[in-house]
């Protein structure tokens, strides 16, 4: 990384290879493959390997930075990263980029520092902003459903951060098919421009196909970004032959524990690892192109810790194509 302090000048073919599709029926398009900040740009992670990860990302047609509220640890830290990131290296690259943001999930604390009102929405909105030093992000999303607070005032909130210039567009996340037509029903009467669902999908979890999320957003012209379309790091071959020292288990089990490879996973994974091979893809890149591979995914959210993983996973978008002898075969080792 001895590169890594001098001034970054993107590379001039950055568009030659990636796909960009539309999202839903909006004028925006995303690429194929989005990097997220979830997991790498907290206040644990390598400053200078978050800015390796960025500057890869966008060399290579990468234009979508996903990032939260909440994303860390600790909470606000990889907003503040990411702001330091887009200062330092993409300020004049500002206007190629799409930077989202969300808001739902606890961040401070109190009642108001929570869920999905108009004061926690409005106000985290604010806090973003400040920590990435922007004057807008193209998306802003509501993080998850809330309970209690009515759809109308969080739908409302969201048609006022963006008629404030505090956003572009709206998206949603983590809402499941009822909540996501109602939601839809209401930006309509109030043209706000929701034009996207952020979901969990992958090979091993297919909860937006069961729930008619996936079928509804297609009838409807919402566009789907997926995240953790490789399921946290299964979807991958480094768990073939046993826990890596590095891996995301051994540095950190809150999301991917030990527990998750039981044999029957292993067996799962190996035989979609045997696939991949035969169709010439790493399984990484096999799970990535099956979630992209019908285009009612306009997007597949990557975490990454080394440069050289983004470089593996973008290679999906090479082969989307599966026969249906292959599509069967997934089907019967998923089960």
């Amino acid at each position: 990384m001895a590169d890594i302090a001098n001034i970054y000048r993107a590379d001039d073919g950055r568009y030659d290879r990636m796909p960009y599709n539309r999202v839903g029926r909006s004028g925006l398009k995303f690429p194929a493959v989005s990097l997220g900040f979830w997991h790498n740009f907290g206040s644990n992670g390598d400053y200078d390997n978050m800015r390796a990860l960025c500057r890869t990302a966008f060399d290579h047609g990468i234009t979508q930075f996903d990032l939260a509220n909440n994303y860390g640890p600790v909470y606000g830290s990889a907003e503040t990263n990411a702001g330091r990131i887009l200062r330092e290296d993409f300020a004049r690259y500002r206007d190629e980029l799409v930077i989202t943001s969300k808001a739902g999930y606890d961040m401070w604390d109190g009642p108001y520092g929570n869920w999905g009102s108009r004061k926690y929405l409005v106000a985290s909105c604010d806090q973003s902003l400040k920590r990435l030093g922007l004057s807008y992000v193209d998306i802003f999303y509501h993080h998850r459903m809330d309970p209690e607070t009515p759809l109308e005032e969080t739908m409302a909130a969201l048609d006022f951060i963006v008629r404030s210039g505090r956003a572009l567009y709206a998206g949603i996340s983590n809402y499941n098919r009822e909540s996501t037509a109602r939601a839809v029903e209401i930006a309509k009467e109030i043209r706000l421009p929701l034009i996207v669902n952020q979901r969990r999908y992958s090979l091993f979890d297919r909860t937006i196909e069961r729930d008619g999320v996936k079928d509804y957003c297609r009838a409807c012209g919402m566009g789907i970004i997926a995240f953790s379309p490789l399921a946290q790091g299964l979807l991958t071959d480094r768990y073939l032959d046993g826990i890596p020292a590095d891996s995301r288990i051994a540095r950190d089990g809150r999301f991917l524990k030990e527990s998750s490879l039981t044999t029957e996973r292993l067996q799962q994974i190996r035989a979609l690892n045997d696939l991949a091979r035969q169709r010439g893809q790493t399984l990484a890149e096999m799970a990535l192109s099956w979630v992209l591979k019908d285009g009612d995914v306009c997007s597949v959210l990557i975490g990454a810790s080394r440069p050289e993983q983004i470089l593996d996973n973008i290679r999906a978008v090479e082969n989307c194509r599966f026969t249906d002898e292959e599509l069967a075969r997934i089907d019967a080792i998923c089960g």
